[in-house]
């Protein structure tokens, strides 16, 4: 297994070269001049060649891409232009708000989906298998950041039950503040993606369902709770966790919508506010970091495999 995962990281070097190739040109070709942003529509034309140079961003785009290349081995991703600290120091900052509404994102799909799906494959073709998916594509269909301004309307607004904004650090006000900060977002992102899990969930106890040794088991005299949480479920496992973790990547990606409809502090927020403001570092570390996440999150998934299924063998 050690030697699969050191493969799979070194796999993974070329994923991160094309895309930080691609995402220093594409991010170059945004209207706009950083030194201009900085310095305001007022100022002269010798005062933003001066700002340029000392962004370093008067050189050829060949000579930026190797220098901001060899730091980036280095671990150094430059620093922002506008905070003018290390760009690993900003996004560290932010970080926390968006991890946390990534894991409780997580526990609510899972916990959704999953047992959505296997109501619905123990009921199949009936009145409560169609219900079920009806209820997930419905989930599918409604678009995050609407399903937010939703929840913000009704639990926010008329009930006033969560706060409709904003974050608490949790050194600040402690995990439950934080979280009740975080539980429209996290709802309107979970509830999105529960629906695909609930879909994979459904089609993988059907496919497991219908093997001999459950039919086995049935005639065995096995009651059928135990079946299902102990036979079907563990087998249909591999394919859930293949979903959740796209699931999961999807959040840690869709989070610059939501944080941005709930105000919330986190990388999403900060790569939108960089976008505007031209800071090519940090959104150039942004999406470095997305794009590793994206990385170790198959690589958890694939690694937990066996832990699921004792057959499967890392060659």
């Amino acid at each position: 297994m050690i030697r699969y995962t050191m493969r799979r990281l070194v796999a993974a070097i070329p994923t991160l070269l094309v895309v930080s190739v691609l995402i220093f040109v594409l991010i170059r070709m945004i209207p706009g001049n950083p030194a201009l942003v900085m310095l305001g529509d007022d100022a002269t034309s010798t005062e933003i060649a001066a700002m340029e140079k000392r962004l370093g961003i008067d050189q050829p785009l060949f000579v930026q891409f190797v220098r901001w290349g060899a730091n980036m081995l280095r671990g150094d991703l430059g620093n922002s232009i506008y905070y003018r600290i290390p760009v690993t120091q900003v996004i560290f900052s932010h970080l926390e708000p968006t991890l946390l509404l990534v894991l409780y994102s997580t526990i609510i799909f899972m916990l959704l989906g999953v047992p959505l799906g296997i109501t619905a494959a123990v009921h199949r073709n009936g009145f409560i298998d169609r219900f079920c998916m009806t209820v997930s594509m419905l989930g599918l269909s409604m678009p995050g950041f609407w399903l937010g301004l939703t929840l913000v309307i009704f639990f926010s607004v008329r009930l006033d039950i969560f706060p409709s904004v904003g974050y608490v650090m949790i050194r600040e006000g402690g995990l439950l503040e934080s979280l009740k900060y975080l539980t429209l977002p996290a709802l309107a992102m979970g509830l999105q993606r529960s629906a695909s899990i609930a879909r994979v969930t459904r089609s993988s106890m059907l496919e497991v369902l219908g093997n001999d040794y459950i039919r086995t088991a049935r005639a065995k005299g096995m009651i059928e709770r135990r079946i299902i949480g102990l036979h079907a479920l563990k087998n249909a496992a591999n394919q859930i966790l293949t979903q959740a973790g796209i699931s999961i990547a999807h959040i840690m990606g869709g989070s610059v919508v939501i944080e941005n409809v709930f105000n919330i502090p986190g990388i999403g927020r900060l790569a939108f506010d960089s976008i505007i403001r031209r800071d090519y570092p940090a959104i150039q570390g942004h999406i470095i970091f997305v794009a590793a996440v994206y990385v170790f999150v198959n690589l958890a998934v694939d690694l937990l495999y066996k832990f699921f299924d004792p057959r499967v063998e890392y060659k």
